[in-house]
């Protein structure tokens, strides 16, 4: 902030710098008068920069955007009044000769009327020139405040996506659990012990806006391994993530949605089913695939309620939009899934 008023100040007084050495630099070589110079020149360019620094800190900001239009008005019209009649008796009292030099030369010069014409067309200019500014200003101004708040409203949003996501991802974890409790205590045990992993990671590591993908992959195969140790030997679980650490970042628990939903909806106790997962990379481009057995829970079952999509598909579009693909498609009772991501 110091640094940007610190060049509008020096930005300023080079303007003015530039616009009172004009007279010499437009008759360079040419002897000038002083007196001239300060009667035409100078005197009419403190006027000048009385009027756009007048209505540049005061005038403006506490009358015209604050849609005071007629005191506005009033009040320019009264400080130009001034103008003229301080410049009519300055250049009566201090340059009376240069006044009588045309007269005598057989040249009244123009009417009074005309001289206040072109007195108030020139004394506009700095008023116009100091309304511009301020109203770019103004709406630089508003522009940066509102993507201010479109980020806090983002990050906000974002904040009640990922709070969402933990419960919601505990609750169906403690489901799988609560299932292998009476069947197999000491798998039981090992799936808390696995479940407090993957809550230690969610909790501390993914308060980021990007996390290495190869922790996520990590994250994921856990995830897949606790799952595993509910389902009957009639579900098939395949899968590949890359195992080379290349650097790219993602989003945290982008996928696990995805995998989630996989699990509650591709699996039976009776039938034989197949869930395949595979992510490749290209570039900085994550393509990750599903496929699974369709089969659609009941509407009394809660735990295929849908949250963890809806709350991926809200989370993408404010992650990346438009640098994102997310299909899913129905052939021939196998779900497919397809998300791909540009990094970049």
């Amino acid at each position: 902030m110091e640094y940007n008023k610190k060049i509008t100040t020096f930005s300023h007084l080079l303007v003015w710098f530039v616009l009172f050495s004009m007279p010499y630099v437009l008759s360079y070589g040419q002897e000038q008068e002083l007196s001239r110079v300060i009667a035409h020149f100078w005197i009419p360019l403190v006027f000048y920069a009385i009027i756009f620094y007048v209505n540049y800190f005061l005038f403006i900001d506490r009358f015209l955007f604050q849609k005071k239009m007629l005191e506005f008005i009033g009040l320019n019209i009264i400080l130009l009044v001034i103008l003229l009649w301080l410049r009519e008796g300055i250049d009566n009292t201090f340059f009376a000769e240069l006044v009588r030099k045309p007269r005598e030369n057989g040249d009244n010069g123009p009417s009074f009327k005309m001289f206040i014409y072109v007195q108030l067309l020139s004394y506009m200019a700095p008023l116009i020139f100091a309304i511009a500014i301020k109203t770019t200003q103004q709406w630089v101004k508003t522009e940066a405040e509102s993507k201010e708040a479109a980020n806090y409203k983002l990050k906000t949003e974002l904040q009640h996506l990922h709070y969402q996501l933990q419960p919601h991802f505990f609750f169906n974890s403690l489901n799988n659990i609560y299932s292998l409790v009476d069947i197999s205590p000491e798998e039981a045990k090992k799936s808390i012990h696995s479940l407090s992993k993957l809550m230690r990671y969610m909790l501390y590591e993914t308060n980021l806006e990007k996390v290495p993908l190869s922790k996520e992959i990590d994250f994921m195969k856990k995830y897949i391994e606790l799952m595993k140790l509910r389902v009957s030997d009639k579900t098939t679980v395949n899968y590949h993530f890359p195992t080379i650490n290349t650097g790219i970042t993602v989003a945290p628990l982008l996928f696990i949605s995805l995998i989630e939903n996989a699990f509650k909806h591709g699996i039976s106790a009776r039938n034989e089913n197949l869930i395949e997962m595979d992510m490749k990379l290209d570039n900085d481009i994550v393509v990750f695939k599903i496929e699974n057995d369709n089969f659609p829970k009941k509407v009394a079952d809660k735990s295929g309620s849908g949250i963890g999509l809806q709350n991926l598909e809200k989370r993408l579009q404010l992650l990346y939009p438009n640098k994102y693909q997310f299909k899913h498609e129905l052939i021939d009772n196998r779900f497919l899934v397809t998300l791909t991501i540009e990094t970049s």
